[in-house]
């Protein structure tokens, strides 16, 4: 058997709500998703695969715009080869669903049952098998089944579902000894968004690629999706390629001592301006930093930045606890809870009750977006 070259990818959620930015931005996510497929499309031509396979999620919910439906079947229809797709726990199948309404093109299979069944490419000497998600919760599907064997072809899967997860998961729980014992040459998996690299059970290789495109703070870093090589000698190897636009990402800086300001600039990479930040303050200081001016000062830096606020008063904040004042009265009172809080997190709870307590009586303004949304 000669080797076959796959792209592999899943979980674009396209039309996600985007909700953690503005309205404009969170619109223009929504727009820049939908040229991940062209440019999806893109890499199966450059990169000369036969193969696509889509494991589930490509939708976030039944409710798609209609230009992501024109999208869709018209970037299908340009990787000019047979693409399968496995709905999953956000795009599932039903009468109803956009993957029953959209017109595709006929290179595309959506698998539509809650069984695996299999179509073979003689072409490819192949045999492809799926199943689909029909609500938003799917037992085990791959669980018992094994693959017919023989007959010159190579076996792959392609299903939504979550592999060493607990038995119990309402989505696919799939273990490692059924992949193993399932007779596939590969098993391509979506679900779970941070990507698994190259993986055995058995004979069996498998992977999830992970999302091709982070949409929020749990989804931080490079993302990407995979090549796939079965060789003619049973050996599989996976390389990753990222198609993304945009990049989450997380930044802590201690600005113990240091202009919060300068303390940023000076860890920030170059090149931020396409991606999602969130710069989160640590450290000792006297008071508490002043967001205003460093929103001010960085926003033109990003697509959008999320800034916080989590350094700590250096330990003079107590030091006129007991004053015959207002704010001794008033930091006596916290001093006491403080000093009787249950954990470190309850003493962090007060000390910056007490900072927004005194910049109060100072008339000072206080940090009301301590914690962006």
């Amino acid at each position: 058997m000669s080797a076959i070259k796959i792209l592999h990818a899943a979980d674009l959620h396209l039309d996600s709500p985007f909700e953690g930015l503005p309205a404009n931005k969170a619109a223009l996510r929504r727009a820049e998703q939908r040229e991940l497929l062209g440019r999806l499309a893109e890499l199966a031509q450059k990169e000369k695969v036969q193969l696509v396979l889509l494991a589930g999620d490509l939708l976030d919910s039944d409710n798609s715009y209609y230009e992501t439906g024109e999208e869709l079947a018209r970037c299908l229809a340009g990787m000019g080869v047979p693409v399968f797709i496995a709905p999953g726990n956000h795009d599932y199948y039903t009468p109803k669903s956009p993957w029953a309404r959209l017109k595709l093109p006929g290179n595309v299979c959506v698998f539509r049952e809650h069984e695996i069944r299999g179509v073979t490419l003689p072409a490819l000497g192949v045999r492809v098998c799926g199943a689909a998600f029909l609500e938003k919760r799917s037992g085990p599907l791959l669980r018992g089944f094994t693959v017919p064997q023989g007959q010159g072809l190579r076996n792959i899967l392609v299903l939504h579902g979550e592999v060493g997860g607990k038995p119990d998961s309402p989505y696919d729980p799939i273990t490692e000894e059924e992949l193993a014992a399932s007779g596939f040459d590969y098993v391509a998996l979506g679900h779970i968004h941070r990507a698994s690299g190259l993986k055995r059970a058995g004979k069996t290789w498998y992977a999830w690629p992970g999302c091709p495109e982070g949409r929020g703070f749990d989804e931080t870093g490079e993302k990407t999706v995979n090549l796939v090589t079965l060789g003619d000698d049973g050996v599989c190897t996976l390389e990753t390629r990222c198609i993304a636009q945009r990049r989450y990402e997380e930044l802590r800086v201690d600005v113990t001592g240091a202009d919060p300001l300068l303390a940023v600039h000076t860890l920030l990479p170059d090149e931020t301006v396409r991606d999602v930040y969130r710069i989160t303050l640590t450290g000792e200081t006297e008071e508490s930093p002043d967001l205003n001016r460093l929103r001010l000062n960085l926003e033109e830096l990003f697509f959008a930045l999320q800034l916080r606020d989590e350094t700590r008063p250096r330990e003079a904040l107590w030091d006129r606890a007991g004053d015959d004042t207002l704010r001794g009265l008033f930091l006596k009172k916290l001093k006491a809870q403080y000093e009787s809080a249950p954990d470190e997190q309850a003493r962090r709870v007060i000390e910056q009750a007490a900072r927004w307590g005194l910049a109060a009586l100072d008339n000072r303004e206080e940090v009301a977006r301590h914690d962006d949304p």
